[in-house]
């Protein structure tokens, strides 16, 4: 048993008022401590006070004052009705999601769901869910595709003679040499053959120059012959032969222009067009040139034979006076003016025909709108890949070290708090406490902050629980400042084992006392619907004794209610329903609200361990029961929430365990590195990490405010209560609570506290144990995908996160909600991307930007691993997750989509004897709230005093009675208990007995309470373990279960003794044989 703690009075006798004693005394003396032989005094509600010091803060919210009382009536606040309540929510038939779902599968009549095996109407909307969710997840993924490829093609059409990517730049030396213009079309002429007429090679440098003079043309063209205007088929620039001596070349030299021609002197049509910018048109070289509907025309042939102006000819006018005319930037359009006259406007599609040299390369506004997209894209997604980077980056080099690193030690009484004004008990009506100067002793609470360790356990293994259990337990951090607290979920067999988990959990324990380990169970209110809403559970107070260390240990396990005794999970409610018994614990610590008979079986059991009332754990470490933990691990999150008062929530990285298992883990490897140090180192810098993983996180029960204020974190009633909803109707609500509860409590704690901050530490690590079975995997990601789509859901709403607009968190977790939704499109276009550029040759950075995005994203991450870690390795596994790509963008989230309105845990966690269906989330029968019953701290501690009054005055009377002979009697079960008992003394009380809630369950002096010696009552449940642990007391070990039920967790008390036998709570005292003796 633990020495008393410092001050000598663990609540805290000191010198204030006391409701229900005095303030002096001896408080040593009458020190109270539930179990063990320790004299019963009354207190009051848990009090603390902190004062401030380095690590405080002045940080606005809601806090409680914890310098004073709480159950003073100035000081109380009611608490506001419980979401677990008794009444269920009903949802009108016209709510827009049921609406629309019921439009998306009008389709689908109630008759052919129920010949699909759903007959449930709850089965149903879910499966109208389902189907709508996927029907929208495949718009918004076509929307993605066709702003992919779709958004070019139809803005800008492959063959449109306005698209860029078919023009050849005039003048362009990188991407137009060896190549020259014919009749506005580029021609490679790099093999060309120099003929006597003609040598292209002196106008390669300057490629794109017009040849079309070099070749016989303009004497066959229709629109010439015929204009359609009398006036305009007179005009000599429509009448001109381009090949007359006078051209300026001497004529054409050369042939026809088809393709016989250019297969004679070898050179070749690219079918691009000459492309001719404004500010070339401009230049020098080009006077003769001018441009009418995009097209620019070569008038030099013309003005060479035509040098002075021809009179009578307005069309010949018009030409000369655009060319002589002087315009910014070369500017020479004539098109409005050719439109003007009818004459003109006639002539211009023989112009275009007979002198063209190539056109405008500017884009269409389509071309430029589908231009703008892809850039603006481009940006987009190399704006956040590289924020997410070098943000990352940065916390890992800088604030994640600086956050975890020790902190200094807190001088003065920040470092200390008054055990005086913790948990207070005083004496009824008595004694004043004499020597109060001891109950004025401090307590060091420093930097070492006392932290609860939650491991719930469901279906693991021996090895895993022990390996879980050990590590934390051989933590850098004291033992009598960390508590291990495991829940058993219900009696519980996994798949393939011999022992329950239960068993498992109590084969690690060593019980100080032998009371600790056959303690009664205790009723408490479970998150299920129907009669499963009523649960019991027993404590069990002990250590956990490991290589020099002895950690304190209490291990809860769920009974259930009697009816489910034979059932393959009696007392399971699920992982959400175990974090809800230690977070509605603290919550009603904190707030001295109504507990349970489990809380306060609880409560007294962790003061006895630790020497210290609950009211003094700051932190909760949640791990699930296959983690092993690293020996620094527990101090570097401390030290995180030591350094940073507003943190509420942090979690270290997830190594694998089991890397090399198969190749379904080897996938995984590089996917859990870069979701840790690249999505969470990211998401860490600006406080807001989506989700802190279940198998390793740490919680702030409540933060340092000021001057002895509490701000309550995870114990916030807000959170407590929409944690602890069984008002679950649709799809969306179940997906949030049975499958992703740890994701959803980050989500409800980043909605309730958008300023403070959830981040992470790479610091801490650990191992787990990942599946190495592709059905096993396939199960798991089902549950995470499908949890993260709606908490991301639920995530997009928060608007007051960090940042604002597309500079924001609420920015930065819709994309992650668009590319979660959107990862098989992603994969498909991926390889249609490597397929297209394959087979294309790169001209242009605009063809070359979707493999600029490729690269970045794929390969930013393993830069990211090189730059923190310097681990190679891990480019072999990044590798390795590229093969299995396919897999985690396509096969899992398709998987998942369909699978939306599963809710099971499927092959993740399999029980023996489990069916399908069999969840504890079935609603079966009408719970009854007067079952459990609900009463303060105080109001407790008023009826265990009271009782342990009758028991001590009872003890007295019989001690003046001397030895006397009596006779017990053994009733019947079906016989009313009250005859049971003392025959000899017809005033014993045995209400008294029967009221008594001492934690151990037994008289802590060791008399007989005939309650427990009798049978049980059919149907009265019990548990007894089929494992016994070893104690150390020299005291006679609890007497074993009943052989006839082995393993029966939920088993009666043992069968009444034999005649003759002795019946008592302990062996009698020495005397003659066969006689007994009283007390």
């Amino acid at each position: 048993m633990p020495p008393p703690p410092p001050g000598g009075v663990p609540y805290g006798g000191g010198p204030s008022d006391n409701a229900y004693g005095s303030s002096t005394g001896n408080a040593y003396a009458n020190r109270n401590v539930s179990l063990g032989r320790k004299q019963t005094t009354l207190g009051r509600a848990p009090t603390r006070r902190i004062v401030p010091g380095a690590n405080s803060i002045a940080n606005a919210g809601q806090n409680i004052q914890r310098g004073r009382t709480l159950i003073r009536p100035d000081r109380y606040q009611e608490p506001p009705p419980l979401l677990t309540g008794k009444s269920q929510k009903s949802h009108s038939w016209f709510d827009p999601w049921v609406l629309l779902s019921r439009i998306v599968t009008f389709w689908a009549l109630p008759g052919m769901l129920k010949a699909m095996k759903m007959p449930d109407p709850g089965m149903q909307q879910a499966w109208r869910e389902k189907i709508t969710l996927c029907f929208l997840i495949a718009c918004l993924g076509g929307i993605v595709a066709f702003i992919t490829i779709g958004v070019s093609s139809v803005l800008c059409p492959p063959d449109a003679s306005q698209n860029l990517a078919n023009f050849a730049s005039y003048n362009d030396t990188a991407t137009s040499a060896g190549l020259l213009g014919v009749q506005g079309w580029a021609i490679n002429v790099s093999q060309a053959v120099t003929t006597e007429g003609a040598d292209f090679f002196k106008y390669t440098d300057v490629p794109g120059t017009d040849v079309t003079n070099l070749f016989k043309h303009g004497t066959d063209i229709p629109s010439c012959q015929d204009t359609g205007n009398p006036t305009a088929n007179a005009f000599t620039a429509v009448t001109f032969d381009p090949c007359s001596a006078g051209n300026g070349n001497g004529g054409c030299s050369l042939g026809t222009i088809d393709e016989s021609t250019f297969s004679n002197i070898k050179v070749e049509n690219t079918t691009r067009r000459v492309g001719y910018d404004w500010n070339y048109l401009a230049s020098s070289n080009l006077t003769a040139y001018f441009v009418i509907d995009g097209n620019v025309l070569n008038m030099e042939p013309y003005m060479n034979a035509n040098p002075s102006a021809i009179a009578g000819d307005p069309l010949d006018a018009l030409i000369r006076d655009v060319l002589n005319s002087s315009y910014a930037a070369g500017g020479r359009d004539a098109t409005k003016m050719f439109r003007r006259r009818t004459e003109f406007e006639a002539s211009m599609d023989c112009l275009i025909a007979k002198y063209k040299a190539g056109n405008i390369d500017k884009a269409t506004p389509g071309c430029f709108a589908s231009q703008l997209i892809l850039y603006f894209a481009l940006g987009c997604v190399l704006s956040i890949v590289f924020a997410r980077f070098f943000m990352a980056l940065i916390f890992a080099w800088f604030i994640s070290r600086r956050l975890s690193r020790t902190p200094p030690p807190v001088a003065g009484a920040a470092a200390t708090v008054h055990h005086n004004q913790s948990m207070e008990m005083g004496a009824i009506g008595g004694a004043a406490a004499a020597g109060s100067s001891m109950s004025k002793q401090l307590i060091e609470i420093g930097n070492d902050l006392y932290t609860v360790m939650l491991i719930t356990c469901y279906s693991e293994n021996t090895e895993g629980i022990r390996g879980t259990v050990e590590s934390l337990s051989m933590t850098d951090y004291p033992d009598d400042r960390k508590l291990l607290f495991l829940i058993a979920d219900g009696i519980i067999t996994g798949h393939g084992e011999t022992m329950t988990t239960p068993d498992m959990c109590l084969s690690l324990m060593h019980f100080d006392d032998p009371a600790m380990a056959n303690p009664e169970p205790k009723a408490y209110i479970a998150v299920a619907n129907g009669a499963k809403m009523y649960n019991r559970a027993k404590v069990y107070a002990g250590h956990y004794v490991c290589k020099g260390h002895k950690v304190p240990m209490i291990l809860v396990v769920k009974c259930g209610n009697p009816e489910e005794e034979g059932g393959p999970k009696p007392g399971n409610r699920g992982k959400r329903d175990s974090q809800l018994i230690l977070m509605n614990f603290f919550s009603r610590v904190t707030y001295n609200d109504r507990m349970t008979p489990l809380d306060y079986d609880l409560f007294q059991k962790i003061h006895w361990l630790m020497g210290a009332t609950p009211d003094f754990f700051e932190l909760c470490l949640m791990v699930d029961a296959d983690t092993k933990v690293y020996q620094s691990a527990l101090r570097y999150l401390v030290n995180c929430m030591v350094n940073d008062n507003l943190i509420m929530g942090l979690c270290g990285e997830t190594k694998i365990a089991n890397k090399r298992a198969s190749w379904v883990s080897a996938i995984q490897v590089y996917e859990y590195f870069i979701s840790h140090h690249l999505a969470k180192g990211f998401e860490a810098v600006f406080g807001g990490v989506t989700c802190l993983p279940g198998c390793f996180s740490m919680y702030r029960l409540k933060a340092r405010k000021g001057d002895g204020d509490w701000v309550p974190i995870i114990t916030k009633p807000e959170i407590v209560q929409e944690y602890s909803s069984n008002t679950i109707d649709t799809l969306h609500q179940k997906n949030l609570l049975l499958l992703g509860e740890d994701r959803f409590l980050t989500t409800l704690m980043l909605r309730n506290f958008p300023y403070r901050k959830m981040t992470f530490t790479p610091q801490a690590i650990c191992k787990t144990i990942v599946p190495d079975e592709f059905k096993v995997l396939l199960s798991q990601r089902r549950r995470w995908i499908n949890s993260t789509i709606h908490n991301l859901f639920e995530l997009v709403l928060v608007r007051n996160l960090c940042g604002t607009f597309c500079f924001s968190m609420q920015f930065v977790v819709f994309m992650d909600l668009v590319g979660t939704l959107t990862l098989p499109v992603a994969i498909v276009l991926t390889v249609v991307l490597i397929v297209s550029i394959a087979s294309t040759q790169i001209t242009s950075f605009q063809t070359a930007v979707p493999l600029v995005l490729l690269i970045v994203v794929i390969f930013s991450p393993a830069l990211l691993i090189f730059l923190t870690t310097r681990k190679w390795v891990y480019f072999c596994w990044m590798i390795v997750y590229l093969i299995g790509l396919p897999v985690w963008n396509f096969i899992l989230p398709v998987y998942s989509f369909w699978h939306f309105d599963d809710f099971s845990w499927g092959e993740t966690r399999k029980v023996e004897g489990e069916k399908k269906g069999d969840g504890h989330g079935n609603a079966d029968g009408v719970f009854d709230p007067s079952s459990v019953p609900l009463k303060r701290w105080e109001d407790y501690e008023r009826k265990r005093v009271r009782a342990n009054k009758r028991r001590e005055r009872k003890e007295r009377q019989l001690r003046e009675m001397g030895p006397v002979h009596f006779m017990h009697s053994v009733v019947p079960p079906d016989e009313d208990e009250s005859k049971r008992g003392l025959l000899a003394d017809s005033q014993f009380d045995d209400d008294a007995y029967s009221s008594r809630s001492d934690v151990s369950g037994q008289d802590p002096m060791g008399f007989f309470d005939p309650s427990k010696e009798a049978p049980a009552r059919a149907g009265a449940g019990g548990y007894y373990p089929t494992f016994r642990p070893q104690n150390d007391a020299s005291s006679t070990p609890p007497p074993p279960p009943p052989s006839n039920v082995p393993g029966n967790w939920a088993a009666s008390p043992p069968p009444p003794p034999g005649p003759g036998q002795y019946v008592g709570a302990r062996p009698p005292p020495s005397g003659p044989q066969g006689q007994y003796h009283g007390f």
